[in-house]
């Protein structure tokens, strides 16, 4: 396999996409090497900083003032998506923030309130690439997690069992690795953790069962932090958590010999994230043939690799919440508690007609139709952006501003019209993507064409 092939994979994956600027930069490098700049990019966090302070309505003394105060914290919460989605867009840590994306979903979590969606979106950031104990603690330990599954309402004598559920059927060890008698017991240790009126974390003692609990066959006065340590004794958590990984970083079938070896890294290296993710960009099984080009992007992968790969910037940037609802994925607002499911649910006729049809919109400056996409709140929204009338179809202009300059300019002269494609595919070009490229009149329509293709869909 030569070497921009390679490079494209690894972007593609530990990244949002390949650029010919990247490109230029790693081409005499070794996997290694290139490996090792994605990370030193990735060594600081640039946390976001949308929400400035943490309120609430309930300070609201009538309807009206509630009604407003509510009608901001939604701007706030779309304030925050955009942001997010300009940080990955433009910001040069894309490891970094394509491991918060995962860790988003793994912590599937909403919340009304944005200053606490935006707490956790930062320890995400914060520690992607670090500790997951650490992050798995502090996750735990959120308003906006202990809310989401009603620890808030865990007291002595009344357990709610929903967090310690969750905990390990989705966050740790895995369904099928314990039992019910597990989640009673451990719901117990979680007793107490709450939030304050601030949003700060408080362990409420008088709430708290102090009582001997059994445990994964343990018996002790055990606390939340206990069953969350238990639960990283076993090795089926670093086994759970490093295939979710494969199935986000490799392959959607994982191989156990493969997973197995990344679990054996994680485990015995104390569960630090970074040793494992070096292991599999540098494996020669990532870059087999059945590797690449074999996963389909979520919708967050797509808007943001178009992005960063033709520098486009939105005077409406509101157009970027409706490419992710109607795509079927909008930041902070998972599904359910599992997360996205992703893989193949991330396609059907409708949001593929959508797919196609995005790029040529966007960098040609287009108008796409989103009419029966919407809910009436959207609708409302929308009547009130700039230069949108209050019509019944959605036909939002993208107001997008690719920057063509940029893009052509870093395309190294001579580059074949082949070398281009492999730059944006990551699949075999097709007889037919020959005879469209050869057909094409200039290097802009050639590249509009090839990213409106299915094939650009893949990964």
């Amino acid at each position: 396999m030569d070497s921009t092939k390679k490079t494209a994979h690894l972007y593609a994956r530990a990244g949002f996409g390949l650029r010919f600027a990247d490109l230029q930069a790693a081409q005499h490098l070794t996997v290694k090497q290139t490996t090792d700049g994605l990370f030193k990019a990735s060594d600081g966090v640039v946390p976001l900083k949308v929400v400035a302070t943490n309120s609430n309505y309930k300070d609201a003394d009538d309807a009206l003032t509630k009604k407003m105060f509510l009608q901001q914290q939604r701007q706030l919460q779309k304030d925050l998506n955009i942001a997010w989605i300009t940080q990955m867009s433009k910001g040069n840590a894309q490891l970094r923030e394509k491991m918060t994306l995962f860790w988003h979903n793994h912590f599937a979590c909403r919340t009304q309130n944005p200053w606490y969606a935006q707490q956790l979106n930062n320890l995400h950031r914060e520690h992607a690439l670090g500790n997951f104990r650490t992050m798995l603690l502090q996750v735990s330990q959120t308003p906006a997690m202990l809310q989401f599954l009603n620890n808030q309402q865990n007291k002595k004598g009344h357990p709610n069992e929903n967090f310690a559920r969750e905990l390990m059927e989705l966050f740790t060890i895995g369904r099928g690795n314990y039992t019910e008698q597990d989640i009673k017991e451990s719901a117990r240790a979680f007793t107490g953790w709450g939030f304050n009126n601030n949003g700060e974390f408080v362990e409420r003692n008088f709430l708290h069962d102090a009582g001997p609990k059994t445990f994964m066959g343990k018996t002790g006065n055990f606390t939340g932090a206990d069953i969350i340590d238990t639960l990283l004794q076993k090795k089926e958590t670093a086994r759970f958590i490093c295939s979710k990984l494969y199935k986000y970083l490799v392959n959607d079938t994982p191989d156990a010999a493969h997973v197995n070896t990344m679990a054996d890294v994680f485990y015995n290296g104390n569960y630090e994230i970074t040793p494992v993710l070096k292991l599999i960009f540098t494996a020669d099984w990532f870059y087999e043939d059945k590797n690449i080009g074999n996963l389909i992007k979520s919708p967050v992968d797509f808007i943001v690799g178009l992005n960063r790969q033709f520098y486009v910037d939105y005077k409406n940037p509101d157009v970027l919440l409706q490419f992710q609802r109607t795509l079927g994925q909008v930041l902070f607002n998972p599904p359910n508690v599992a997360g996205w499911p992703g893989g193949k649910s991330w396609i059907d006729s409708s949001s593929l007609m959508y797919r196609i049809k995005i790029p040529s919109t966007v960098l040609n400056d287009g108008v796409i139709d989103f009419a029966g996409k919407t809910d009436p709140e959207d609708e409302a929204a929308l009547a009130a952006m700039p230069n949108i009338n209050a019509r019944k179809d959605v036909n939002t202009p993208a107001q997008s501003q690719p920057n063509w300059d940029e893009f052509l300019a870093a395309i190294p002269h001579g580059t074949t019209k082949a070398a281009i494609a492999q730059l944006l595919l990551a699949t075999p070009l097709s007889n037919d993507l020959m005879q469209m490229m050869n057909k094409a009149t200039n290097t802009k329509a050639m590249a509009i064409e090839l990213v409106s293709t299915p094939e650009y869909q893949l990964c």
